[in-house]
């Protein structure tokens, strides 16, 4: 029985490569696109059982990208797939994502972001800068607040995780409404409005798919408090650009931590805003980097390839992606 390959379609460097190579096992032989000439790409594509691919449509020539076939895996080391042509896929090839890679960092952010808007940290530093020294303008307790996420997968959990410890009451949405861990509440979309009349602050964690798309418009910003906190670490699709420009212009006290935007460069070449959400003194932005920690890419990489060889080795992979729903 031949052993299987795996096909790593991103360039990596050694220390990447000693990731990669802690995942695999005597049955499985790995190999680099970046080592072979272009000419015998398709080959080792259509001959690979897995690829490991960031955005392999990016990073392979369309003639070897085409020579995917039935039976063959795909691993993205990015966490999403949102950014992926599903439709190019052929039928019979398993796409399996990184759902939770990079979790934990993800939600101290989250949680760096929920302290900074409750405690107004930029809203006063501008205020500083401006000659203003408002010392008796009350700021938030976080301890007792109420905090939504939409999205209890792994970023939402571990979230959960680290505010429960803040005392911070925790109400999740997810499309089962179950969790193995569940917090203070956990419901389905359909519960989404009562959830957002509850919150101080919502945090966005789900994928990007149809149904997510514009979820946060202007009705639903509507329904949350006046001096409520918006932090998005999803994508910056599941808001409405407009809407969230003219809530927070026109509601000076409510506040956004947007690490995640509509247009950027990884997915689209370029950091652009349709709206001057920065100009606004009730927004704190990142630029999408809540995951990059030392060391984060080397353990994405290594549990995506270890997913991998469970794959093309007969197991039970995780995060296989369901083209329909999008993850």
């Amino acid at each position: 029985m031949a052993i299987p390959t795996v096909l790593v379609t991103f360039p990596a460097d050694a220390d990447r490569r000693t990731a990669i190579a802690s995942a695999l096992d005597d049955g499985v032989e790995v190999a680099y696109v970046e080592d072979l000439p272009e000419s015998a790409v398709p080959d080792a594509v259509e001959a690979a059982a897995g690829l490991l691919s960031w955005v392999p449509t990016r990073e392979l020539p369309d003639a070897a990208f085409d020579r995917l076939h039935a039976g063959q895996f795909v691993q993205t080391v990015s966490a999403g797939v949102d950014h992926l042509p599903l439709e190019r896929f052929p039928d019979g090839v398993t796409l399996l994502s990184n759902a939770g890679a990079y979790a934990e960092p993800m939600a101290e952010h989250v949680l760096a972001l929920y302290l900074a808007l409750s405690k107004r940290l930029l809203v006063e530093h501008r205020k500083l800068e401006a000659g203003e020294f408002d010392q008796f303008r009350p700021n938030r307790r976080v301890a007792g607040s109420t905090v939504g996420i939409v999205g209890y997968g792994a970023i939402g959990q571990a979230t959960a995780r680290l505010l429960e410890r803040l005392d911070v009451e925790v109400m999740a949405i997810n499309r089962s409404g179950e969790a193995d861990r569940p917090p203070a509440f956990l419901g389905t979309p359909d519960d989404l409005e009562r959830v957002l009349r509850r919150v101080d602050g919502l945090v966005l964690s789900a994928p990007l798919t149809p149904e997510t798309r514009g979820l946060v418009d202007a009705e639903r910003l509507s329904m949350m408090a006046d001096d409520a906190m918006l932090i998005n670490v999803a994508r910056g699709e599941l808001i409405v650009q407009a809407d969230l420009y003219e809530h927070l212009r026109t509601h000076p006290e409510f506040q956004a931590g947007l690490e995640a935007w509509w247009t950027e460069p990884v997915r689209h070449g370029e950091f652009s805003l349709d709206y001057p959400l920065l100009d606004l003194p009730n927004v704190i932005g990142c630029p999408h980097n809540s995951g990059q920690v030392p060391g984060i890419h080397e353990a994405g990489q290594a549990r995506a390839a270890r997913n991998l060889v469970a794959a093309v080795t007969g197991g039970e992979p995780v995060h296989v992606v369901d083209p329909e729903l999008g993850y």
